[in-house]
């Protein structure tokens, strides 16, 4: 009789599975992404575990009416930081699956445990799952961010099964998996962390957070490309996605959301690390401005949107004669390939000669920005560099342009204007063809381009 193999070949990158390995994944197209891991005996022909879950609403099996399921906003718990909120679309789903993805020391575990410290507080009964650190750790780091309640309770372990039974015991309302690296399955004979632990351990606390009406927060380490590590099935599995960003060395910290099934992506929070922990930023706009300089030529402040909420962030360029035969380029938090596209654009249709000069563009506070709406504040900077003329500190700029150097429309240019306003700019620079779309006010002076040669003329 042949031997039956006890292990599989699986896909780094989409979960695939197949009994012999690949050089390139057939489903995902990733090469040298396959594997070998043992496979679980308690699985189903769908890999999912079969756990027997309750449910107290719906008889399992039975399709029910969708006009006859009750849904409102008022389902959600608020976890007491307004910026936490506003990303995950108005607070917490119950029953919900969140990831929450980052650098080591951005700060996940601190902004999940202070947001464990307002739920207790407001007697939700909350449960801290911890892989990674020692009691005496934890409560180190609690001690620092806030006072500790009673309803907080911590646990530290690893293995699934007695974690399972002391959600199915304790039946609290909110969990934090600390992280799912470190969670294991003992069935599976592979080690914590590897592709099979991984995806069954997040099937299984699907399974719970559905059947148990828990909502779970699951910490995920990344790689250094930037994403999660494990399976790429593992993000579509979860209900949300959310993404820490920013430099561990800086204080400014960025909660994006990536995917979220209850809520609009793309959605950001800001925060500020201090002492106590992380701080909400309530002006964003106002705090990536801190700091510009004063008549400075190639520094522009552009607006766009993250999500539903307006930004205003600082765009420098600096251009000087190059020293080689070859110019250098060079873009810190945008599209380094757009960059060199728009002084392309620059060069042949304003008459810009940028081919022996050495161009540096930054966005300033270090946040990423690759909306298109930033296109013709690159354009401004750079022209206002090279030929070494100030834009009036009060001027905000924002549109995108073309190959053929024409400005076009961007979305909500009301809404943008508005943040401008509020800020105090005088003067907008935007597409001609937004100018309908934006109601006359005497606050600020709208200026509607068509080309960037008629922007690059307000400057001269």
């Amino acid at each position: 009789m042949a031997k039956v193999k006890d292990t599989a070949f699986f896909c780094n990158e989409c979960g695939y599975e197949s009994a012999k390995w690949f050089g390139q994944c057939p489903a995902c197209k990733q090469w040298n992404t396959f594997v070998e891991e043992p496979v679980s005996k308690s699985t189903n022909v769908k890999g999912v575990v079969k756990t027997s879950l309750r449910n107290s609403d719906i008889k399992k099996g039975t399709p029910v009416q969708l006009s006859t399921v009750h849904s409102t906003d008022k389902d959600r718990v608020t976890t007491g930081i307004k910026e936490f909120d506003r990303v995950l679309g108005g607070g917490i789903v119950s029953g919900s699956l969140i990831l929450v993805g980052g650098d080591p020391g951005i700060g996940k575990s601190t902004l999940l445990l202070q947001m464990c410290h307002n739920l207790s507080k407001s007697g939700k009964k909350v449960l801290y799952i911890s892989g990674e650190e020692s009691l005496t750790q934890i409560k180190l780091r609690a001690e620092r961010v806030g006072t500790i309640s009673e309803e907080l309770m911590v646990l530290c372990e690893t293995s699934l099964e007695v974690i399972e039974g002391t959600l199915k015991s304790e039946n609290p309302q909110v969990v934090i998996i600390d992280s799912i690296q470190t969670m294991y399955r003992e069935e599976i004979s592979s080690a914590p962390g590897s592709v099979g632990q991984v995806r069954e351990t997040t099937a299984i606390l699907m399974q719970l957070a559905k059947g148990l009406n828990i909502s779970i927060f699951i910490v995920g380490h990344v790689t250094k490309e930037g994403v999660v590590a494990g399976p790429r099935v593992l993000e579509h599995m979860v209900d949300t996605v959310l993404y820490f960003e920013g430099d561990k060395y800086a204080t400014y910290r960025i909660l994006r959301s990536v995917k979220n099934r209850f809520g609009s992506t793309n959605e950001i929070g800001v925060f500020e690390m201090q002492e106590s922990g992380l701080v909400e930023v309530t002006n964003p706009s106002e705090y990536m401005l801190t700091g510009k300089p004063e008549n400075a030529s190639g520094s522009i402040v552009v607006c766009l949107l993250e999500g539903t909420r307006p930004l205003l962030v600082e765009i420098q360029a600096l251009v000087c004669d190059s020293n080689f035969g070859l110019p250098r380029r060079t873009a810190a938090g945008t599209d380094y390939n757009r960059v060199n596209l728009l002084m392309a654009v620059l060069e042949k249709r304003a008459g810009i000669h940028l081919s022996a000069s050495d161009a540096y563009v930054n966005i300033a506070g270090g946040v990423k920005v690759n909306e298109p709406a930033i296109d013709l504040g690159i354009v401004m900077a750079i022209a206002s560099s090279f030929r070494n003329k100030i834009v009036d500190d009060k001027t905000i700029i924002f549109g995108e342009v073309g190959l053929a150097g024409e400005v076009r429309a961007v979305s909500q240019p009301q809404i943008r204007v508005n943040e401008a306003i509020k800020l105090g700019f005088k003067i907008c620079i935007l597409p001609s063809v937004c100018l309908k779309n934006i109601k006359e006010t005497d606050k600020i002076t709208l200026i509607g381009v068509r080309n960037i040669i008629e922007a690059i003329k307000l400057i001269e």
